[in-house]
C-alpha cells in the first residue's frame, strides 16, 4: 500500500482539492438537519428567523453538498484514470524489458488477468481509499471538537463511535475475509489461463472429444472462484450489518447520555437535540471506511501481483551506453549456456561471414534454435562470447543490435489485424513497392492480391485464418521487409510444401552478398543453398 500511495505523489495538489471537498461536503451534510434542528427548537421558543432565511439556508446547505461531492468524486477519479493510465504504461514498459526470456514461463493467462483486471482493481485504493480515509480523519477532529462545545461526554462517546466504525469495521471485514482476496485474484489468473488454452487448442479439444473434460476443468476453476467471492460477499455484508447496528446503538448512547446530562443539569435541551441530531448525521464518512476491510482485499492482491512483475529483473539488460555498429559478420566462440539447469549448448563456435549464407542442421533439441536467440540476444551465453562486427553483443547498443538483426522463427506470430499491419510492424514507413517486392521474395504475394481485400484482408487472432504455411511466408516477407544486414532463418520452410519451399529458397539464394544469413534447418533440401554448412548435436557443433 505504501508503494501504490508512492504513485499518488505527482497528483497531490488534486488530491488535497479532492480532500477539502469531501470534508465541507460532509459538513453539509451533518449540519443540515442541525440547522434545520436549530431552527424548529427557536420556532419552539417564539423567535423563529424569517422563512425566507431559513429555506435559503437549508437550499444553500443541500446544494453546496452536491456540488462538493461531485466535485471530490471529480478529482478522485480524475486521479484514479491518471494513475491507472501511469500503471498501464509501467508494466507494459517492465512486460517489454522481461520479454522474450523471463516471460517464457509465465501462465499467459494470468498475465492478461494482471494487466486488465488487477490493474482495473487499483482504481479502489486511489479513487475510494486515499481520500476517503483522510476525509474521516478530518471530520472525526471536526465532529469531535463540535461536540466538545457542547458535551465533552458526549464527544467521548461519539469519537469512540467513530473509531469503531470507522477502524474497528475495516479490521473486522479484514478478518472476515482472510486471504479471500489473493485467492481470488489468484483463482481469476488461473481461470483465464484455462479459458485462453482452451479457446487456442479448440480444433484439438473437438478433434479428440475432450470438450466435456475442458469443461469440467472450467467449471471446477469457476467453482472455487465462486467460493472466494462468496467469502467476500459473505463478509461484506456482515460489515455492513454490523456497521449499521453500531451506528443506531451509539445514536441511541448519545440520546441517553443526553438524556442523563439535562436531567443532571449538565446540559440543556437544546444541546441534548442538536446533540443527538448531529451524532445521527455524522457517520458517513465512516461507513465509507467499514468495508475497505473486504473490498482493499482484492486490490492489495492485486496490487501485489502488479508489483511483483514490476521488481521482476530482465534476463538481460537493454544497452543504451554502448558501440552502434555498422554490421560486417557475426560469430561464436566457445559459447556455453544452460537453461533451467540443464546445459543447452557446449563450446560451440562458428563463423558467419559477411555476404554468405551459413546453415546449421541437426536433430530437434540439438540447441539450433536456442543459439539462433543467442545471436538475438535474448538471452547472455554463461561461457564465451558472441560478436557482431567483432563487437560483444552485450555491449552493442540494443537499439542497433536490433536494427542488425531479423529473425524468422517456425511459429509466426500474427497481430489481430490486416495483413498490411502484420507487414508494417517490420517497418512503418515502408512504401507499397517495397511490401510488394518483400513479399514476392517470401512468396506470398500471388496469395494475398488473390484475396477479395488484398493487403486490406484481415487475419484472425494468432493468425488462425492463415494456413501455416501462408502465416510462415508472411514472417518471410516481414523479415525481408525489416531489411536487417543479417537474417536468422530458424526452419524458415518447415510448413512450405516443395513448390513454396523451392520460391524461397530462390530468394534466400539471391541474397548472396547483399545480405549475411545464418539458416537453420533440418532439411537437407533447405541447406542446398549454404555456402557452408555446420552440424549440431547435443549442444555442440561440427
Amino acid at each position: 500500500m505504501w508503494r501504490l500511495l508512492g504513485l499518488t505523489r505527482p497528483m497531490a495538489g488534486v488530491m488535497l482539492l479532492a480532500i477539502a471537498c469531501g470534508v465541507l461536503g460532509f459538513c453539509c451534510a451533518t449540519f443540515l438537519p442541525v440547522v434545520a434542528t436549530r431552527f424548529a427548537l427557536d420556532a419552539l421558543a417564539g423567535s423563529l428567523p424569517p422563512m425566507g432565511a431559513v429555506a435559503g439556508a437549508l437550499v444553500g446547505l443541500a446544494v453546496a453538498r452536491g456540488a462538493l461531492h461531485y466535485a471530490e468524486q471529480t478529482c478522485n477519479h480524475y486521479i484514479a484514470f491518471k494513475l491507472l493510465a501511469h500503471v498501464r504504461d509501467l508494466v507494459f514498459g517492465k512486460l517489454r524489458e522481461l520479454a522474450p526470456a523471463k516471460l517464457a514461463g509465465h501462465d499467459r493467462g494470468s498475465l492478461v488477468s494482471t494487466i486488465t483486471s488487477d490493474v482495473e482493481l487499483l482504481e479502489v485504493f486511489f479513487a475510494h481509499t486515499i481520500s476517503p480515509v483522510s476525509i474521516a480523519v478530518v471530520m472525526a477532529v471536526v465532529m469531535t471538537a463540535f461536540l466538545a462545545g457542547i458535551s465533552p461526554k458526549v464527544a467521548l462517546v461519539a469519537l469512540v463511535g467513530y473509531l469503531c466504525v470507522g477502524v474497528g469495521m475495516p479490521l473486522l471485514g479484514a478478518h472476515l475475509s482472510a486471504d479471500a482476496g489473493r485467492v481470488t485474484r489468484a483463482q481469476a489468473g488461473r481461470l483465464s489461463g484455462i479459458v485462453l488454452d482452451s479457446l487456442r487448442g479448440l480444433s484439438q479439444v473437438l478433434q479428440f472429444g475432450a470438450g466435456d473434460a475442458r469443461m469440467g476443468l472450467i467449471d471446477d476453476e469457476s467453482r472455487r472462484l465462486s467460493d472466494a467471492q462468496g467469502r467476500l460477499s459473505s463478509a461484506s455484508s456482515t460489515v455492513a450489518a454490523a456497521s449499521g447496528a453500531l451506528i443506531m446503538l451509539f445514536s441511541l448512547a448519545v440520546m441517553f447520555l443526553g438524556g442523563s446530562l439535562v436531567v443532571s443539569g449538565e446540559m440543556t435541551v437544546d444541546g441534548m437535540a442538536i446533540a443527538t441530531v448531529a451524532v445521527m448525521g455524522s457517520f458517513g464518512p465512516f461507513v465509507a471506511l467499514a468495508n475497505l476491510g473486504t473490498t482493499l482485499q482484492g486490490t492489495i492482491a492485486s496490487g501485489a501481483r502488479i508489483l511483483a512483475i514490476l521488481d521482476e529483473e530482465p534476463a538481460v539488460a537493454e544497452v543504451t551506453d554502448g558501440e552502434d555498429i555498422e554490421f560486417s559478420g557475426t560469430s561464436a566462440h566457445g559459447v556455453g549456456f544452460s537453461y533451467g539447469g540443464e546445459e543447452v549448448l557446449d563450446n560451440v563456435s562458428l563463423e558467419v561471414p559477411q555476404g554468405k549464407v551459413v546453415g546449421i542442421e541437426g536433430r530437434s533439441g540439438s540447441g539450433k534454435s536456442t543459439l539462433c536467440r543467442l545471436f538475438m540476444r535474448f538471452w547472455d551465453v554463461d561461457r564465451g562470447s558472441i560478436a557482431l562486427s567483432g563487437t560483444r553483443v552485450d555491449v552493442i547498443n540494443t537499439r542497433s543490435l536490433r536494427a542488425s538483426e531479423g529473425l524468422v522463427e517456425q511459429d509466426t506470430f500474427l497481430f489481430h489485424g490486416s495483413i498490411r499491419d502484420n507487414l508494417l510492424v517490420a517497418r512503418p514507413d515502408a512504401t507499397q513497392e517495397k511490401i510488394e517486392a518483400a513479399c514476392r521474395a517470401a512468396s506470398v504475394r500471388d496469395f494475398i492480391v488473390g484475396l477479395p481485400k488484398g493487403y486490406d484482408t484481415m487475419v484472425g487472432e494468432l493468425g488462425d485464418t492463415l494456413s501455416g504455411g501462408e502465416r510462415q511466408r508472411l514472417g518471410l516477407a516481414r523479415a525481408f521487409l525489416h531489411d536487417a544486414p543479417f537474417l536468422i532463418l530458424d526452419e524458415p520452410t518447415s510448413n512450405l510444401d516443395s513448390l513454396n519451399e523451392g520460391v524461397v529458397l530462390r530468394s534466400i539464394a539471391r541474397l548472396h552478398g547483399s545480405r549475411t544469413v545464418l539458416l537453420v534447418s533440418h532439411r537437407p533440401s533447405t541447406m542446398a543453398v549454404a555456402d557452408q554448412t555446420y552440424s549440431m548435436d547435443s549442444g555442440r557443433v561440427s
